[in-house]
């Protein structure tokens, strides 16, 4: 039986680098393991080409949440990457840390070592700048930021009726103060997509001491009493062992590590007996404090300025778009999801941002399979509350890991977050309608309506067109309550050799997007077990 010092089961945001950082030692071996395939499709790594590989089987998971009482009874679509570099080869491409305050939370619910300025190193090393080396950014890591190659008018008018309504401009949204409008940063290099399987995978992939199984599908960790032994996993079919010396390390994000974990035997006794799983350790935490970011998508017809609906519906206007990218890697289609970056609070009691607008040149009824843009001038300002206090969580509904879970979202469970919803879209129709900068431009909003002006009556209509922006993580928190999965070095508590290193550990989820986050995690908790903690 093949045994390894380290199996780490997902090669997604946190995997791959867990594998670069590793098998740096020569004498540590590490099998990585990834249920999805190569990152071989070309929509993988054009960064616009996320509209092709959410939603398609081949590069994503293509989870469903289940009916949503808070939100009209609706059940969306719920994107996770299913290929090396995992959600950060689908994801819109996004480089926002979160806000100082973060961090130092985590640090006051009793996690030592997650305070800002503990964390701010991990995202330096990680770093390649283009912008250059400053007391904030590096320049030598495997992840590539650059700034968007894309410069549109609506964008930078956008960004002086925000300012209008006391929003400043910013050019640098990862300093720890979030507040204001500007562009966003992306992970790209040269115009194309730097996943953490291009940055920290490609370049020691033929490393002696790595082993790297693709399309193999993990069964369970297993165990002798309390300390993790190695792992059971599928391929073609067949189920293999194989062992581990020192670590199993689960990083298949926070829809994945709970399900591998309830399926070993770690979790809510109670659930998992009624499964016919042996209980290992009775963690009711698992798959509990599933916290995401609800994206509202109002929609605002503009006259007289230029949106990318027209041009993109064009045939004359995708062939203009293709050869910007082909001769220069500039234009649309080096796009992240949005283009423009904004935070604002819902109100003055705020001492940080709350709330994050997305903005995007374009617009259209719905986000799946590749839906037709609207065939007039419009643009999509969203807004998202970036602190929920909606919980949710994952549960398996058999003992095998090839059934998908139960994905439950309670999105606008409380009663904080449909007034943070309601003064979000309020807040964006200020900036839109009641600037000077816009009224040049006739704008109008399509949706939700401005005949909607009560709060519980605009969250609700508002929701018919809410979306997530694919940030699930807090499934396996970190903490020392009775609702903690790991501890603060990142261990499942009361087991041995076995830890959890992906964004499922946040106790609280970052005000932001959350993929520049989930690689710091990685850095750090490789930093742990090279040096024993």
């Amino acid at each position: 039986m093949e045994k390894f010092d380290y199996i780490v089961i997902g090669a997604g945001s946190a995997g791959c680098v867990l594998a670069n950082r590793l098998t740096a030692n020569k004498n540590t071996t590490v099998l990585l393991l990834e249920a999805g395939g190569k990152d071989n499709n070309p929509w993988i790594h054009i960064p616009v080409g996320y509209y092709k590989t959410l939603h398609n089987p081949n590069t994503d998971w293509c989870f469903n949440t289940e009916p949503d009482e808070t939100m009209n009874n609706r059940s969306i679509p719920y994107p996770r990457g299913k290929t090396l570099g995992g959600s950060s080869s689908i994801n819109g491409l996004l480089y926002i840390r979160g806000q100082e305050q973060d961090y130092n939370l985590w640090r006051q619910l009793g996690n030592a070592g997650w305070s800002w300025k503990d964390v701010l190193p991990y995202f330096i090393k990680s770093e390649n700048q283009e912008r250059g080396a400053d007391k904030f950014h590096g320049i030598n890591g495997p992840l590539s930021v650059s700034n968007q190659r894309i410069k549109l008018e609506i964008l930078d008018k956008f960004m002086d009726a925000a300012e209008e309504v006391g929003i400043p401009k910013v050019n640098d949204f990862n300093r720890g103060d979030n507040f204001g409008c500007g562009y966003f940063q992306v992970t790209e290099k040269n115009g194309l997509r730097c996943s953490t399987a291009v940055g920290y995978l490609n370049p020691i992939k033929k490393r002696k001491n790595l082993k790297i199984e693709i399309k193999s599908h993990v069964k369970c960790v297993n165990f002798e009493n309390k300390k993790a032994i190695g792992i059971s996993y599928w391929k073609d079919n067949q189920l293999k062992t194989v062992q581990v010396n020192k670590e199993v390390i689960l990083s298949a994000g926070s829809i994945g590590t709970p399900q591998i974990l309830q399926t070993s035997g770690i979790g809510d006794a109670n659930k998992l007996k009624n499964l016919g799983i042996n209980i290992v350790e009775n963690l009711s935490g698992v798959g509990k404090n599933l916290q995401d970011h609800l994206m509202f998508r109002p929609v605002y017809k503009v006259k007289n300025i230029k949106t990318l609906n027209k041009k993109i519906n064009s045939l004359f206007g995708k062939i203009s778009i293709g050869m910007e990218f082909i001769f220069f890697r500039k234009g649309p289609m080096t796009m992240g999801a949005s283009q423009l970056c904004g935070f604002a609070k819902s109100d003055s009691s705020r001492e940080t941002p709350n709330l994050q607008f997305h903005i995007q040149p374009i617009s259209t009824d719905k986000l799946i399979g590749g839906a037709k843009l609207h065939d007039f001038e419009s643009f999509t300002p969203t807004v998202a509350n970036i602190r929920p206090t909606s919980r949710g969580e994952i549960n398996i509904i058999s003992s095998d890991s090839r059934e998908y879970p139960k994905i439950k979202m309670n999105y606008l469970s409380t009663p904080e977050d449909r007034y943070v919803a309601a003064q979000g879209l309020k807040l964006i129709r200020k900036i839109v309608l009641e600037t000077d900068t816009f009224k040049k431009y006739s704008p109008e909003e399509y949706r939700p309506g401005i005949d909607i002006q009560d709060d519980e009556e605009l969250v609700k209509k508002a929701s018919e067109f809410s979306q997530t922006i694919f940030h699930p993580v807090g499934t396996c928190k970190m903490g020392n309550d009775d609702t903690s999965v790991v501890s603060d070095k990142l261990k499942v508590n009361g087991i041995q050799n076995l830890r959890v290193i992906d964004a499922s550990i946040m106790p609280n989820i970052t005000s932001g997007n959350t993929n520049a986050p989930t690689i710091m995690i990685a850095e750090k908790g490789a930093d742990m077990i090279l040096n024993n903690n």
